[in-house]
Formats: structure tokens, C-alpha cells, sequence
């Protein structure tokens, strides 16, 4: 498979992980649009949030919770993200979600 997020996920290309479980891997992005912006990613592939198993999804809020306590931003507030398709900005065909924190986001989209 040419995914890239898959690649991370097999350890074929190395990534700065902060936290994975059996779900989910959280990296950090590389063109950073915020003093804390990580890309989370499911360990299953899905084109995009349409596709996903709702059995993952469903998991998906416990994992951000354990993953913003470890960022220190649950109390500070952050932001998630997800595009959904070429139009919406998506260029990696691997459902993933931008978690934004680190400083005030107001004007930040």
C-alpha cells in the first residue's frame, strides 16, 4: 500500500509518535499551524471519516481525552479537525484529525 499514515503505522517510515494504543497513533505534524498540532491517526485504514467503523470511532473520544492529558490542554481548550475530500483541503487519503492547542485559536480555522 502507498499510504503514508499506513507506512507510520508499520514502522516502515519513522515518525515522532506521542502516544499510540491499539487504535489510534498520534504524531506531530510537520508544517505545524499552532504551538501543539498532532495528527491522529486510525490504525485501520479508512479513506476518510465517511468510511470509518463506527466501533473505532466510537473510541476515538477516550483516546484524545488520555492524549490532551498528556499535552497538558484538556483544561486550556484545543481544537480537532478532519477534512473530508479533495474539496475540503484533503490530500492524504487516510482519515486523520488535526488536534490544535497551545495558544487562543479564535482566528485560527
Amino acid at each position: 500500500m502507498d499510504c503514508l499514515f499506513c507506512k507510520f503505522i508499520n514502522k516502515e517510515i519513522p515518525t515522532e509518535i506521542i502516544m499510540e494504543n491499539d487504535y489510534f497513533m498520534a504524531f506531530k505534524d510537520i508544517n505545524p499551524k499552532a504551538p501543539i498540532h498532532v495528527l491522529i491517526i486510525p490504525k485501520k485504514h479508512f479513506a476518510d471519516i465517511s468510511d470509518m467503523d463506527g466501533e473505532i470511532l466510537a473510541k476515538f473520544p477516550e483516546f484524545v481525552r488520555n492524549l490532551c492529558d498528556k499535552l497538558g490542554v484538556t483544561d486550556t481548550g484545543y481544537r480537532i479537525i478532519t477534512n473530508k475530500g479533495k474539496d475540503a483541503g484533503q490530500i492524504i487519503f487516510h482519515v486523520h484529525f488535526h488536534l490544535l492547542a497551545g495558544n487562543d485559536l479564535g482566528d485560527l480555522i
